[in-house]
């Protein structure tokens, strides 16, 4: 990638620097906050928001390390790294903190709707202050009589004879809505102009100011926009969710983003953006509980071993040594890697469809973008919050009690499978748009990438037996993608829509499946390497040996090891889970009312 022309100043070297300064800046600054900021959580005071006092210093440093928008073009402010690069930064922030990190983020995001579709007037009046983290910005969408149907909002926009608009609606659980971290707060606001159509079609989408900004740049005064309320949360309690209330007194003014009737299209540009920073959130939440739960299995000493329970004299021995709590932990390091190994491609694929040279590899890695998105953030949420779970199971009771962190981890990742479109709507958007968009060569696309690895892999004779797991989970995934498309033309249309949910989780298992038999085949070449230069190439044991003194040994036999765990363990349940679909069971959608009651 760093051959092409957009990352030509890039290096691995570089990534190596780029990624040991966030590890730096997520333990020593941000980890401190993280139980600190949960206990304290936001308060709301005559009108007004306070953000726990930790997060203060942190977000100051963090903006002049440029960590708000590393990703964006030196031109606005940014270093111009690959989203991967900065996908994988981003990992140590979300596992440190992401009620932090959510207030960076959805600035950035809402910054870079005006860098997209604003006036160079609006970028010079808001979007460079923005990127420096001197302002804070939003996404106002949901209201409280629409939710998920954001069509059916009532916030409207009346144009004024300058040109500005007269906001008057309220939105409802506004992450970050309002705080005391900056100076003013920049809100993408969707509405109605009167007299536009209802529906989707009808909503346009404006700059809406907290503090209105005079000609120099100056604040100026407050702009009719109110904070109703904050919601009391079970996780992510430092991060303010807020009612806001726009023009109660008729004068809240906004700037027109974009073309009227665009509002949907520009705030997805946002949206798809948001659902993968989600995927990597649940990604942060697994990554520190798996961390945390590994740690603790290891020093955690309990009950001699199963196989000298008979033997009285026997010494209790770390958790970690209990066949039951390796399983566990083994589960967990294969979903962890493998849910890394999905975002962290999404983000490839990012980079390939604005770095590509030909436009026809643009469109396919674009594609592959489209495709991903939902099972990113869907997948990798559902995934995480099992993660969490499994990371109590091995504390124990400890895992329930607040002494330890592993119960915020839960609180706090629950949240990623319902907002930015609660799971089950990503799974409606995979089977309902994204598998048939470019007439179905997106899927066909991504199911060409797994076909050339496990080509690869058949090569390999210790990886062969795993590898047709892999191609038979591929088989029925393909096989079952057909029949959703055959389904679809006809009276059953209803049956992909009804198995959308399970459909997403299957194919994530098989992108999942399919990365991590990736990722062992790159170990095995590594290792063969090392192996024949320690002469150790037929000798099993001195492999193991090898792997206790060198780290680098060990990380690649840990690849593996979670390759072919997850082969044999989840890969063939996809033939299974297909078929349970393929019944056609409608009893669902076919039940009364009435006999839903238990």
């Amino acid at each position: 990638m760093f051959s092409l022309e957009k990352y030509k100043d890039y290096s691995n070297e570089i990534v190596d620097m780029m990624l040991n300064e966030a590890e730096k800046m997520a333990v020593d600054l941000i980890v401190p906050t993280y139980d600190v900021g949960d206990k304290e959580g936001c308060t709301f005071e005559a009108g007004k928001v306070t953000i726990p006092a930790c997060f203060h210093d942190a977000y100051k440093k963090f903006c002049e390390a440029g960590w708000v928008c590393a990703h964006r073009d030196p031109e606005v402010g940014g270093q111009g790294a690959p989203v991967s690069v900065y996908a994988a930064c981003f990992e140590y922030f979300n596992s440190a903190n992401f009620a932090f990190v959510m207030y960076p983020g959805l600035t950035q995001g809402a910054a870079g709707l005006i860098e997209n579709r604003g006036t160079e007037e609006q970028k010079n009046k808001y979007m460079y202050k923005m990127y420096a983290g001197e302002w804070a910005g939003t996404m106002c969408l949901t209201e409280p009589g629409a939710g998920t149907d954001v069509g059916a909002l009532r916030t409207v926009a009346k144009k004024l004879p300058d040109g500005t608009y007269s906001i008057s609606g309220t939105k409802s659980f506004i992450s970050c809505g309002d705080h005391d971290l900056t100076p003013n707060i920049i809100h993408p606001v969707l509405a109605r102009i009167e007299g536009d159509p209802p529906g989707t079609g009808g909503i346009s989408i404006f700059i809406v100011p907290k503090y209105k900004v005079n000609d120099d740049g100056s604040l100026g005064e407050l702009n009719d926009i109110s904070t109703g309320s904050i919601e009391h949360k079970m996780g992510i309690k430092g991060s303010s969710t807020c009612t806001l209330n726009f023009g109660e007194n008729g004068k809240c003014i906004g700037e027109l983003l974009g073309k009227e009737r665009e509002g949907i299209k520009i705030m997805f540009l946002l949206m798809n953006e948001a659902r993968l920073d989600v995927g990597l959130q649940g990604l942060g939440h697994a990554t520190a509980a798996y961390e945390h739960a590994l740690q603790y299995a290891r020093e955690r000493i309990q009950s001699a071993p199963i196989w000298e329970m008979k033997n009285p004299k026997a010494k209790a021995v770390p958790i970690f040594e209990h066949p039951d709590i390796r399983r566990t932990l083994l589960w967990m390091k294969s979903y962890v890697e493998g849910i890394r190994a999905m975002n962290y491609f999404a983000a490839f694929c990012i980079d390939m469809s604005q770095a590509a040279e030909k436009e026809a590899d643009r469109k396919k890695w674009h594609g592959l973008v489209e495709l991903l998105t939902p099972v990113c953030k869907a997948f990798s949420s559902d995934r995480a919050l099992e993660v969490c779970s499994y990371a109590i199971d091995v504390y124990g009771g400890y895992g329930y009690c607040s002494e330890y962190p592993i119960e915020q981890y839960m609180r706090d990742c629950k949240i990623a499978s319902i907002y930015e479109g609660t799971n089950a709507v990503q799974a409606l958007d995979l089977v309902g748009r994204k598998l048939g968009m470019n007439k179905g060569r997106n899927v066909l696309n991504l199911f060409g990438e797994i076909t050339s690895t496990i080509k690869k892999v058949y090569e390999i004779d210790d990886l062969k037996e795993y590898n047709s797991h892999l191609q038979e989970a591929l088989n029925a995934v393909g096989d079952l993608t057909r029949q959703f498309d055959t389904w679809g033309k006809g009276a059953g249309f209803l049956l992909p829509l009804l198995n959308a949910r399970p459909y997403l989780m299957i194919l994530g298992d098989l992108i999942v499946g399919w990365l991590l038999m990736q990722g062992a085949q790159i170990a095995t070449e590594k290792l063969n390497v090392i192996y024949r230069e320690a002469d150790v190439e037929g000798s099993k044991a001195g492999q193991r040996s090898l792997a206790r003194e060198n780290a680098d040994v060990a990380f690649y036999q840990g690849k593996i090891a979670s390759a072919k765990y997850f082969a044999v363990n989840v890969l063939p349940t996809l033939e299974g889970r297909c078929k349970t679909i393929k019944i056609s069971d409608r009893l669902p959608i076919e039940m009364l009312a009435e006999s839903f009651s238990s």
